[in-house]
């Protein structure tokens, strides 16, 4: 029998009700300029994760110690089966994943996501780059092994939500240690249900439960109170300017990744065509919401326009001078950027401005 996806049951409703005399849905709330309409988010049922997700963020680091406690005394051979357990979990689920990811945080590309997720579990180190070294020679023999922290704390964002995770949970449950997520709370579902995936894979492969845990309805608060709190040995931040400050103020060791919005700079040794290719691939990886992807171009005056040239025989949509002024109504309010535009499809906001034509292949507005 054919089974109907969300969008055909929202059409069969919206053409049901105009029969009644109900009239179609209600448009999506106006932004500040009043001809135009955000994006309305996209709904999902996501699965909802239990096994290592905890209400309570106290419950939380107490089974985080316990499983600590254990894995440190696990076979490394078997927390090496227990990585590639993980690593199978991802891509078994890499479309699920990635599809839950956009539809909760309303942010990015299905496509990017499915290769984010990818990419982090086929290339992220495991044991194998925590082998003991022997060093010897005339004046003796040094051995150097590496030991675990115990638990630690990663704080994740949410335009990585599942990628993030999986690399940290890699990394961390390789070297004997137990992690607990406080992840961003607009990222919540779908983090929790990938930590839950992530510790059956674990828990098949015979390691110990809770090496992961992660708290359900995460907030700023459970944030600061598990940076502080005495079973946590170190904190792992990704994420914005306040977070990286909380956690170097924490008083505890540290590794942050605050954000970096980086140039792409082309001068006149440059293989245009090449230079063009690369810049809108990165710049447009996920809707532009990751902060290792360009976020401008700088380029030397004697071949500006060659390398406009190349970028406007790329996937992208090169706008005028009063295009620009529309443009600026849309993803601005003021001096900041309106959130509700962020990380959302380059056609959706052309679109927006009244140039229509343009479906999911275009991957950027330029100016």
């Amino acid at each position: 029998m054919a089974t109907l996806d969300d969008k055909k049951i929202e059409e069969i409703v919206a053409r049901v009700l105009e029969r009644l005399g109900g009239g179609p849905p209600a448009p999506a709330a106006s932004l500040s300029t009043s001809h135009i309409t955000q994006p309305a988010p996209r709904k999902t049922d996501i699965p909802r994760g239990t096994n290592g997700v905890y209400a309570d963020f106290e419950q939380a680091a107490k089974a985080a110690r316990r499983a600590f406690e254990a894995n440190e005394k696990t076979a490394v051979a078997t927390r090496a089966k227990m990585v590639e357990g993980m690593r199978r979990a991802v891509l078994a689920n890499n479309e699920a994943l990635s599809r839950y990811a956009v539809d909760e945080t309303g942010l990015g590309r299905y496509e990017d996501k499915l290769a984010k997720n990818r990419l982090v579990a086929e290339k992220t180190p495991g044991c194998e780059i925590l082998r003991p070294v022997a060093y010897t020679g005339d004046d003796g023999l040094m051995l150097t092994e590496r030991a675990p922290y115990g638990v630690m704390l990663a704080i994740t964002p949410t335009t990585n939500p599942t990628e993030t995770i999986l690399c940290n949970a890699i990394g961390m449950v390789a070297a004997g240690n137990s992690v607990i997520f406080n992840v961003h709370p607009s990222a919540a579902q779908t983090c929790n249900w990938c930590v839950h995936i992530l510790n059956e894979a674990i828990q098949q492969a015979g390691g110990p439960r809770d090496v992961l845990v992660s708290v359900e309805k995460p907030t700023v608060e459970s944030a600061n109170a598990l940076m502080k709190h005495p079973l946590v040995r170190i904190v792992v931040v990704t994420g914005g300017p306040m977070v990286v400050k909380a956690a170097m103020n924490s008083g505890k060791k540290s590794i942050t990744a605050g954000p970096g919005n980086p140039p792409a700079v082309v001068d006149e040794t440059a293989n245009f065509g090449k230079a063009a290719d690369a810049i809108v691939r990165g710049a447009s990886l996920d809707n532009n919401i990751v902060c290792i992807a360009e976020k401008e171009v700088i380029a030397v005056d004697s071949i500006a326009n060659r390398l406009i040239d190349e970028l406007k025989r790329q996937p992208v949509l090169w706008l005028d001078h009063r295009q620009v002024k529309e443009l600026e109504k849309v993803v601005l309010e003021g001096d900041h950027v309106n959130k509700n535009w962020v990380g959302k499809d380059a056609a959706l906001i052309a679109k927006a401005i009244g140039i229509s034509g343009h479906g999911h292949d275009l991957r950027l507005v330029m100016c």
